[in-house]
């Protein structure tokens, strides 16, 4: 197990390191120049000399493999530098913006988790093959969805056509009940599917019958046995829909107008901030690797037969 940890742990590194590279050289390789952006103003009245000097306070004269290993050694240290837009460390921006992104990325998921499991108890508990067949069709319904269409879609139906859900001035809680439904709704399609496949796998197996055979009810049976077999892949899929979710609330917060990552995002963008586009990155491909980490070691607990080392005593 201590190996297998080890192992991930170097996969995790290895994939931050290839993230940090290929997000350097590709922001370096895009047009334009934030600091000229902002500092080459008329109204500000800098000459070309006190421009070359800011350019070389933020180390934008250096070579390209010098401003690598400069910013590689401030990233291991927790340094992200400094948001050339907005004049103050990156970090401080991060710490502003990350919070409202994460709270509604865990939000969807867990709405999304919980929307999964219902479609997928109902696909199996109605007799009539029809209705199991319309519920299974839904999340292929979900997926299909864009999301930014999504959430203009529940803003016109939700806020606009039967006011339940105001759009001015809405309370903490209420303004993010949409946000929570426009994410957690294509998220739930693909891990509907995979666990209503692994519940029609499972309940085809020889031990639920003889499960059945011994009396047990259908609804015992399905909660003490199928469960647990059919989330273990389902796990799988979770951890590979957390960059989709990342993704998808950055989308989902220009929808609706939240000040998190999204909006960052969409800043740093327009005004060439790449100390903060790396940053963005770097944070986004870390959580998403810490993710699946999390994933790999709860496999022992939903399957002890995994944490079992060859050769031990039982």
């Amino acid at each position: 197990m201590l190996n297998y940890l080890l192992g991930r742990l170097g996969q995790a590194l290895l994939i931050l390191a290839i993230t940090f590279t290929a997000a350097f050289l590709l922001l370096q390789a895009l047009p334009g120049d934030a600091i000229l952006i902002k500092f080459m103003n008329p109204e500000l009245g800098l000459t070309a000399d006190q421009i070359a000097d800011i350019r070389a306070s933020y180390g934008a004269d250096r070579p390209i493999w010098e401003q690598y290993a400069h910013t590689l050694g401030n990233f291991l240290t927790g340094n992200f530098g400094y948001s050339i837009q907005a004049g103050v460390p990156v970090r401080d921006r991060l710490l502003v913006s990350l919070p409202p992104t994460f709270q509604l990325a865990g939000l969807g998921f867990l709405a999304a988790a919980i929307l999964a499991v219902a479609i997928a108890v109902l696909s199996t508990a109605f007799a009539w093959s029809w209705l199991r067949t319309v519920v299974q069709s839904i999340p292929s319904l979900f997926i299909s969805l864009p999301v930014f269409w999504l959430g203009i879609m529940l803003i016109q139906l939700f806020s606009f056509q039967l006011n339940l859900v105001s759009v001015i001035s809405p309370g903490p809680v209420e303004r993010l009940v949409l946000p929570v439904l426009t994410l957690a709704i294509p998220i739930s399609a693909p891990l509907a599917q995979i666990l209503i496949r692994n519940i029609d796998a499972v309940l085809a197996q020889p031990f639920v019958a003889v499960a059945r055979a011994k009396g047990a009810s259908r609804q015992w049976v399905l909660w003490k046995h199928v469960a647990r077999n059919a989330v273990l892949p389902t796990l799988t899929i979770a951890g590979v829909l957390f960059g989709e979710l990342l993704a998808g609330a950055v989308v989902t917060e220009a929808v609706f107008g939240l000040n998190g990552l999204g909006s960052l995002t969409y800043k740093a963008v327009d005004s060439h901030d790449t100390g903060v586009l790396q940053a963005i990155v770097v944070i986004s491909a870390a959580t998403f690797v810490i993710i699946n980490l999390i994933v790999d070691l709860l496999y022992p607990v939903f399957d002890p037969r995994l944490g079992a080392r060859p050769g031990a005593s039982t």
